[in-house]
């Protein structure tokens, strides 16, 4: 634990431990900036510890405190056998609060990618963020904002190439099966329902993803829950369906064809993460969905 330290005293600190445990070389891919607040701080640091065992990351946690202390820099180190890269958790109290970036940008690793993440809170236009200014990739997750559909649907508005939020990444097997429906020829689809547990933004992303790409009319409906329930796609001869109704398991019915259960679980966050580390290139797809929805809500 630093107390009342500097950005330069804590990268000093990260190499002498470095040098103590026998492992001089970095070998890190790169840093994930990881914005949140100290109610939010385990479960984020537990998501992002665990996605870094498959991408060797220096973790940055940035956790503003009370801005009426005097200005203080506290930094609590993570780095051995048990934690994949380094784990930085940056307390900040005072002005600093409002000047995070000078706390962040010297404790970047050099040429390598920086991704930022805001948990719950994030900014509206996160690209425009201090912090996600510094990153070539930003994360938000609308899950967890006040409105989160509402949320999701003012994401286009702002979006820069690098933007991604965890309501997207939540469909990623969603979206994999329903394209895995169409192999076979089934004719067009007419209209389609996506049903949702109340205020669930995936539900929304999904039905903009499938109205823009079967030009056809897709509502969205509430649901029981948890999550998303049900996608239905009326085509000649009946519908193309994917029901979920306990978040694991999953049946899909088409048209003259058996029905088939497949493994659709919910995922934990640190899954998620891990799936975002892995593209650090824009996502045009989510893109095209978010402006899509934009348009559609008016």
């Amino acid at each position: 634990m630093l107390s009342a330290t500097t950005a330069s005293k804590i990268d000093s600190h990260l190499t002498m431990l470095r040098h103590q445990m026998g492992a001089p070389a970095i070998g890190m891919v790169l840093t994930l900036v990881v914005v949140t607040d100290e109610s939010r701080q385990y479960d984020a640091v537990r998501a992002a510890t665990e996605a870094a065992r498959e991408h060797p990351s220096r973790i940055l946690v940035v956790i503003a405190r009370d801005v009426d202390e005097g200005t203080r820099l506290d930094a609590e180190i993570r780095m051995g056998e048990s934690t994949p890269g380094e784990v930085v958790l940056l307390r900040l109290y005072g002005e600093l609060t409002e000047h995070a970036e000078s706390v962040v940008s010297p404790l970047l690793l050099p040429d390598t990618p920086v991704v930022a993440w805001w948990p719950a809170d994030s900014p509206e236009y996160p690209s425009k963020d201090p912090i996600g200014a510094l990153a070539q990739r930003r994360i938000t997750d609308a899950r967890y904002c006040p409105d989160p559909v509402r949320t999701i649907r003012s994401r286009a508005n702002g979006y820069v190439p690098g933007d991604t939020d965890m309501a997207w990444t939540r469909l990623t097997p969603w979206r994999s099966l329903l394209a895995a429906a169409f192999d076979q020829p089934v004719g067009e689809v007419t209209e389609g329902l996506v049903e949702g547990a109340t205020g669930n933004p995936s539900a929304s992303l999904l039905a903009a993803w499938l109205a823009e790409r079967l030009g056809a009319p897709i509502k969205v409906t509430e649901s029981s829950g948890p999550g998303l329930t049900a996608v239905r796609l009326s085509v000649p001869g009946g519908e193309i369906a994917v029901t979920r109704g306990d978040a694991r398991l999953a049946s899909l019915q088409r048209p003259g064809q058996p029905e088939r259960h497949v493994a659709l679980a919910r995922r934990p966050t640190s899954e998620l993460l891990a799936e975002e580390l892995r593209r650090l290139d824009p996502d045009d797809v989510y893109a095209s969905a978010i402006k899509w929805l934009a348009r559609e809500s008016g």
